[in-house]
């Protein structure tokens, strides 16, 4: 889910959270080597299988399904590039998102004004946003929402906690 710490700024020593959101990908590496290598033999045998009853375009429609089934995966793993960190310090909400093409996009808020929203739907799927006037930022939405609820309440006990520490 989230790698969560909390940290001493280097300006005054005042204390920052700092959370790292990256999605969750079940399959490792080697797995995806053993499912392709697994799916691959089985299209061949099955394939050489219709070409010998005389069905010979089956083959080559074996040989598209694994060339779409790496495909699938390759793109999910990209996908899983992206990440999101959040940073909470005394004065300042930093949020930054990174795509899989490696482009950054930061979006700011103050500590004391931003709001976290935890908004619960009838189906039980759930939405997390920082807002601060008139700006909205969705974040988290990669989380399962049992993990967007717990990083909802850890996020919620730093911004109070942050705000609690503010020096004017």
């Amino acid at each position: 889910m989230s790698d969560q710490m909390s940290t001493p700024s280097p300006t005054g020593g005042q204390q920052t959270f700092k959370a790292t959101l990256t999605p969750h990908r079940s399959l490792s590496p080697s797995g995806f080597l053993i499912l392709m290598s697994a799916v691959a033999v089985i299209s061949f045998i099955v394939g050489v299988a219709f070409l010998l009853m005389g069905a010979w375009p089956v083959l080559g429609f074996f040989g598209l399904d694994v060339a779409l089934i790496y495909w699938a995966f390759r793109r999910n793993y990209r996908s899983g590039l992206a990440y999101e960190t959040i940073e909470v310090s005394p004065h300042h909400v930093v949020l930054t998102r990174t795509l899989p093409n490696g482009e950054e996009s930061v979006v700011g808020f103050n500590t004391y004004w931003v709001r976290l929203a935890l908004q619960e739907r009838a189906d039980g799927r759930s939405h997390l946003d920082l807002t601060q006037r008139d700006r909205t930022a969705r974040i988290a939405d990669f989380l399962s929402d049992a993990e967007r609820r717990e990083f909802a309440d850890v996020l919620a006990a730093e911004l109070f906690a942050a705000r609690n520490r503010t020096n004017f």
